[in-house]
């Protein structure tokens, strides 16, 4: 068939419009992801502060230096604290899913007023919970009045042994309504007859959750697990808005942030940034074949 005939045929005329439809975000994420990935992985070849017209190659040094000196890999003892948030998180978030999935007065209630820290805006969460763990703040007063005398009051923000442990709990508090809202659309997708017939065999609701819910749901489980560690690797916002990384408190994103943008060490920082999404690409892949064997095992996730 001559082109001009098959330009008008609606078979064409509907891959045209595909296309179309298909350039234009392809041709914004090179402008915006891919072609921003390639200056990041050239900068890290070279010594720049970020300005200068002038660039020294130095090959893999940035690398060594991160790889050699432990004042950058040891920001990563932080997010052990934000991945057991994550993990006593998810735990709440099952259990309110589950609660919530039953007949109760004003379930959708509760399930809205869960859901909606995560609607708000990070550097608000932040701000919030500055003046919440502030001496003498809504937190301290509320332990005061409950009896607990005021010299005893730890500095929540302050103190190194602690602060860690505050700033995960504004982590727990922030997302756990994400994490019921996925389980519980999971567990709304179970077969109610299900329940029916374990009621009917006996089963009490923990029988019916371990042995009908968790086995349905435990593929987004393990989504949200995944979800969770690099979460816990790639921690930002909280630190920085609430301590600006004092007292400990500096994660491995800050630290980038801080190398590119004070201490004035772009290709530092982009090398960096380069080691923290190889670290969270590998943790990805190692997450999902254990998933995908303890699946294919017949295992519990």
């Amino acid at each position: 068939m001559p082109l001009t005939e098959r330009m008008k045929t609606r078979k064409f005329r509907q891959k045209v419009v595909i296309f179309t439809f298909l350039c234009i975000p392809v041709i914004l994420l090179i402008i915006f992801t891919y072609l921003p990935f390639a200056d990041m992985v050239r900068y890290s070849l070279y010594k720049w502060n970020g300005t200068s017209p002038n660039m020294k190659f130095i090959g893999l040094d940035n690398y060594k230096q991160i790889f050699t000196k432990k004042e950058y890999f040891t920001v990563f003892k932080t997010s052990l604290y934000y991945l057991a948030g994550s993990v006593i998180q998810i735990g709440i978030a099952l259990f309110f899913a589950t609660v919530l999935n039953y007949k109760l007065k004003a379930k959708n209630f509760f399930k809205g007023a869960i859901f909606f820290p995560y609607l708000i805006n990070g550097v608000a969460i932040g701000f919030i919970f500055m003046y919440f763990f502030k001496s003498m703040g809504t937190l301290d007063t509320i332990l005061v009045t409950l009896g607990f005398p005021q010299e005893k009051l730890p500095l929540w923000l302050g103190d190194p042994k602690i602060i860690n442990i505050s700033l995960a709990a504004v982590s727990v508090w922030r997302y756990m309504g994400q994490n019921m809202i996925m389980f519980s659309g999971a567990i709304q997708s179970v077969n109610s007859d299900l329940y029916e017939a374990a009621a009917i065999d006996g089963a009490n609701k923990w029988k019916q959750f371990l042995y009908i819910i968790f086995p349905s749901i435990k593929m987004i489980i393990s989504l949200n697990m995944i979800l969770a560690v690099k979460g816990a690797i790639s921690v930002f916002e909280i630190p920085k808005i609430m301590t600006n990384s004092a007292n400990g408190s500096g994660t491995f994103v800050t630290k980038t942030l801080d190398t590119a943008f004070e201490i004035k060490k772009v290709g530092l920082a982009s090398a960096m940034g380069l080691v923290l999404l190889a670290i969270i690409m590998i943790v990805t892949v190692i997450q999902k074949k254990y998933f995908e064997g303890s699946r294919d095992k017949g295992g519990i996730v």
